[in-house]
């Protein structure tokens, strides 16, 4: 940021990340996963990251990062397997990706609302 720009609030922190991962080729990602993440009015105010192909979504833009969201997991043999990293729980399995982020987005913590511009130690 230089002298004469404004700082930016949580929301734009959040709409310029995935501004970036809504960006990558199928080198980093299958575009159609960030896009359907996004169609979902309460996963787009979510601190997206891509790592090894697959989208995690957090509550927070800084490192820890609240693990708490659902994930995605692509299956070799097709469909999507959808954990939670903080108590391992396996969501569900499902055969599209439509249907793992309506998974994801129906099982938000209680209270999930946009992410914070800090870490999960803040939340």
């Amino acid at each position: 940021m230089t002298n004469n720009e404004a700082p930016r609030n949580d929301a734009e922190v959040v709409a310029a990340a995935w501004s970036v991962v809504l960006s990558y080729g199928t080198d980093r990602i299958d575009p159609l996963v960030p896009r359907t993440a996004y169609s979902h009015a309460s996963l787009r105010v979510l601190w997206p990251m891509v790592s090894h192909g697959v989208l995690y979504l957090s509550r927070c833009t800084r490192y820890p990062w609240s693990r708490d969201i659902g994930t995605a997991f692509p299956q070799g043999g097709g469909g999507y397997r959808v954990r939670r990293e903080s108590d391992k729980a396996l969501l569900g399995e499902v055969d599209t990706i439509e249907e793992a982020y309506k998974l994801i987005a129906a099982t938000l913590p209680e209270g999930c609302g946009p992410a914070i511009d800090g870490s999960a130690d803040d939340l």
